[in-house]
């Protein structure tokens, strides 16, 4: 008999040891989908990382969902293992990746595209999809990926993926899921693939567009097959009567005990380093009714919500959300608050939820470049956030700060220097009253240039803009960005009550790769996930060097691997936008029932 767990019990086994480690795993999940396979298409869900992480990503948690109410499927999930494995196994059932000629991979994040590989090879699936038979079967299964990749840049991917869901799950995987179960023999892959890619918008098979290169080897556009489109239009939910929220939960995740809710997606503040901000475009805030629909469905014993979007909504609608949340009994949790939208309600919700730490993110190390990078945050704002946020009762203020952004000298960096000697000035007072002062924890981040941003034209780590096609090495990027970190832990460190982390600029260099790559980086992924061997080992093997991708300034007129994809963004408004940066000017946050400055809403 089918079922769906609605309950959870802790296993004296802990996941990842002893032989009954799967059992124990499902025995703390509630949500998780137990079914019989007699007559049903398998399809295996891959996550291409740990249990851990993919299970704190709340877009894998709807695809599950989605894909197991089609009582016509048995869907099971897949993850990379924690610890070295002879073999890959789904959680429900702990059968072999062979078993499902299905499968569908959610990825999110450039760092896990080298897993991808991994995942095909340990299963013993060529990682070509072009070497694959055009019968589907377990032996040689279809791979479909979605995530926010699929609609960022899914070049990359492309070598090993035969199908990409360019959008959002909501309106893409019913009619994907109906062809395929129409179609249980899955007699021809390329049939199949042919269909979905000329009939439906959001679906993209690479094998139908190939790229092609200049002399330089620069990319220089795709061959593409009759009768298809040129560019994959992306196909979105325009509204929902629920809101998204948790799926599944277990104590074995990043957000353990925390349910989850959507309140909107995408941005309409168009921050110009943001991806967010653009490729979700229009900007949807759910209904409150929807939002309040899916609070109610949150379990009895979970006690904490963390919401999802709040820089958007408005001041009535976190009023009648947080009332709901306090008759509930539950407190609130986020990561960060957008720093001039902090209400009085929302800081007596904070005061109630208890909650001790909370970030702001200038982003900008100085007021002229938050005008570079259009933040719409003055000095003001931040200081008069953090005071109130100290006032409401925190004890941890992180600050979120990108180094490496165009225009960037070491002038904005000693700016912001001093922006935290005016934070910690004004929150002191507080922090004496209750005889505990405030700790800032400033975490520095190398800027990595991404598709479908204003930036997307600007090299990794440079602060002027060059002539394209210009390129400077990645090596000298990787230097000037320790050089800026090394002056900010000096400066910092002398001062009481703050702490900076900061990441590596070397593996910021290779999210810029990835990030900004093309179809040749489908290679190098398999290389390195098949041999162990460093990024930049690969890239020397494969002929290609991180200069072509992370470092390269690019004009208007450049070809960009990532516009395959159609986001109804006009070039020629995202070149503006790179402009106006470099003039300090800012472009007012977008409004969805007036503004068709982008070209999205005029479709």
């Amino acid at each position: 008999m089918d079922r769906k767990k609605k309950s959870r019990h802790r296993h004296s086994t802990l996941p990842g040891q002893g032989h009954n480690s799967r059992k124990a795993r499902l025995d703390q999940e509630k949500g998780s989908y137990l079914k019989k396979w007699t007559g049903r298409l398998p399809v295996a869900l891959l996550y291409p990382n740990s249990y851990r992480v993919g299970m704190s990503n709340l877009g894998f948690q709807i695809v599950y969902h989605l894909l197991n109410e089609d009582n016509r499927i048995v869907c099971e999930r897949v993850f990379l293992p924690d610890q070295k494995a002879s073999e890959l196994r789904s959680v429900e059932s702990s059968r072999p990746l062979a078993d499902f000629p299905i499968l569908f991979c959610s990825v999110s994040f450039e760092h896990d595209y080298v897993n991808v590989a991994k995942l095909l090879l340990m299963a013993g699936i060529e990682p070509l999809a072009e070497r694959r038979s055009d019968a589907i079967s377990g032996a040689s299964p279809l791979l479909v990926c979605g995530g926010v990749t699929a609609f960022m840049n899914p070049e990359p991917l492309a070598a090993m993926v035969d199908l990409f869901v360019v959008g959002e799950a909501e309106p893409l995987l019913p009619p994907l899921v109906e062809l395929l179960c129409e179609n249980q023999n899955l007699a021809s892959r390329n049939e199949l693939l042919l269909k979905l890619n000329r009939e439906k918008n959001g679906y993209y098979a690479p094998r139908f567009y190939q790229p092609e290169y200049d002399a330089n080897s620069h990319f220089h556009g795709y061959r593409v097959e009759a009768g298809l489109p040129l560019r994959i239009k992306k196909v979105i939910l325009e509204t929902k009567d629920r809101a998204a929220h948790s799926q599944l939960l277990t104590p074995e995740t990043e957000f353990a005990d925390l349910y989850l809710t959507e309140l909107g997606r995408g941005c309409s503040r168009g921050c110009r380093f943001c991806t967010a901000g653009f490729i979700y475009r229009p900007a949807r805030l759910w209904d409150k009714d929807a939002v309040l629909t899916s609070l109610k469905q949150c379990p009895d014993e979970i006690r904490r919500v963390g919401l999802l979007g709040m820089e958007m909504t408005s001041e009535e609608s976190i009023e009648s959300i947080a009332e709901h949340i306090g008759l509930q009994g539950c407190s609130l949790s986020f990561s960060s608050l957008r720093a001039d939208r902090i209400s009085e309600n929302l800081l007596s919700l904070l005061s109630k939820s208890e909650l001790k730490s909370v970030a702001i993110a200038p982003d900008g190390g100085s007021e002229r470049l938050r005008k570079v990078i259009n933040k719409g945050l003055s000095e003001t704002d931040l200081i008069s956030a953090a005071t109130r946020l100290v006032e409401a009762g925190l004890f941890k203020l992180k600050l979120y700060l990108m180094i490496g952004l165009p225009t960037e000298t070491d002038r904005d960096l000693h700016e912001f220097i001093q922006l935290v000697r005016k934070i910690l000035q004004a929150i002191k007072p507080f922090g004496q009253q209750r005889g505990r002062l405030t700790q800032i924890v400033v975490s520095v981040n190398s800027f990595a240039p991404k598709p479908w941003t204003p930036f997307q034209y600007h090299p990794f780590g440079e602060s002027e803009r060059l002539s394209d096609p210009v390129s400077i090495t990645g090596t000298s990027v990787v230097k000037e960005l320790k050089r800026k970190i090394t002056l900010l832990k000096r400066e910092l460190s002398v001062i009481s009550n703050v702490r900076m982390t900061f990441d590596n600029p070397e593996h910021v260099l290779f999210q810029s790769v990835l990030a900004r790559g093309d179809r040749r980086i489908g290679p190098l992924l398999i290389d390195m996930a098949a041999s162990g061997i460093s990024w930049k080992r690969a890239m020397k093997q494969q002929g290609l060097n991180a200069d072509q991708f992370a470092t390269r300034q690019y004009s208007e007129n450049s070809y960009l691997p990532w516009r395959i994809i159609d986001h109804s963004i006009s070039d020629s408004y995202l070149w503006k936008e790179y402009c106006k940066a470099f003039k300090f000017e800012e472009t007012v946050a977008c409004d969805t029932d007036l503004c068709r400055r982008c070209g999205v809403c005029n479709d």
